[in-house]
């Protein structure tokens, strides 16, 4: 069984993987998991809770923070941004599906927040795409 720390690593890279800060954590998930097939559920909630609130912190910058996307030391560079809000425009809220994959999920994410996605709408589809990532993770390292 994994120790708090495990436990708090995997939650700590989860959570910045989600943001817009460069980490990833699915080797830590799939190591984890490999050491613990037991503890297979918590290590999948653990990792989808890191990750979801990661979500949650570039839906904030979006909504609250666009103001100041102009500014250099803005997080997501203006190309990034207007990518993710063509492609969210065109594809709709379902696009927040995608916002597990790499690069381009948490412009995404901020991309819906700007264009004013309710939270609820939000919340549920990010959750779906970062637990149903993590489950194909948890089934490959299995």
């Amino acid at each position: 069984m994994p120790d708090a720390l495990s436990y708090g690593a995997l939650f700590l890279a989860a959570f910045l993987a989600a943001t817009i800060l460069p980490a990833q954590s699915e080797m830590g998930l799939a190591f984890l998991v490999h050491q613990a097939p037991e503890a297979v559920l918590m290590l999948v909630a653990i990792a989808s809770a890191g990750n979801i609130l990661g979500a949650l912190v570039n839906w904030y910058l979006g909504r609250f923070a666009s103001h100041w996307r102009d500014r250099r030391w803005f997080p997501i560079s203006a190309s990034q941004l207007d990518k993710a809000t063509k492609w969210y425009q065109r594809y709709g809220k379902y696009s927040l599906l995608a916002s597990w994959v790499p690069i381009v999920g948490d412009p995404i994410t901020i991309a819906a927040s700007l264009l004013r996605t309710p939270f609820v709408t939000f919340l549920i589809l990010v959750s779906i795409a970062k637990v149903a990532r993590y489950l194909i993770i948890v089934w490959l390292a299995l």
